[in-house]
C-alpha cells in the first residue's frame, strides 16, 4: 500500500501529483522547486539560493515521511543552464557529505514557473 507525504514545510503541488510517495521502505520524492512554502514565494536571488531552497525542500520531505537525508540513494538534477553546475553541485554537497548518491543533471530547455533548477530523488530504509 502506498502512503502519500505532504507536508507543510515543502511546496503545494502545481499539478496532480503528490510533493512524496512511500511505497514499502521506498520513498520518491517529487521534483521541488525553489519555493518557499511558508512566503509562497520563489526563490530565485541567485543559484545558490535556490538550491539551498530546493535541498531544504527536499529535507523537509524525507524527515516528514521519517527517512534520513542518508538514505537517498538517487537524484535527478534539472538545470536551465549548466553554467549552473558548479554552484548547485557545490551546495548540494553540502548535504550528503559521505556516501552522496547516484546522480544525473541535465540541462532542459525549460522549467515550471521558469525556475532555473529542479531536484528529485528516491530514498530506501
Amino acid at each position: 500500500m502506498k502512503k502519500v507525504i505532504s507536508i507543510p514545510g515543502a511546496p503545494a503541488p502545481i499539478g496532480p501529483y503528490s510533493q512524496a510517495i512511500v511505497k514499502n521502505n521506498i520513498l520518491f520524492v517529487s521534483g521541488q522547486i525553489p519555493l518557499n512554502s511558508i512566503t509562497g514565494e520563489l526563490v530565485l536571488d541567485s543559484i545558490d539560493s535556490s538550491t539551498l531552497q530546493v535541498m531544504e525542500n527536499i529535507k523537509s520531505l524525507i524527515l516528514a515521511a521519517k527517512f534520513e537525508m542518508t538514505d537517498i540513494v538517487k537524484c535527478s538534477i534539472f538545470l536551465k543552464s549548466m553554467d549552473d553546475f558548479a554552484i548547485v553541485n557545490a551546495r548540494y554537497a553540502e548535504y550528503f557529505k559521505n556516501d552522496p548518491p547516484a546522480r544525473e543533471t541535465v540541462e532542459v530547455s525549460k522549467l515550471p514557473l521558469n525556475v532555473p533548477l529542479e531536484i528529485s530523488c528516491i530514498a530506501i530504509k
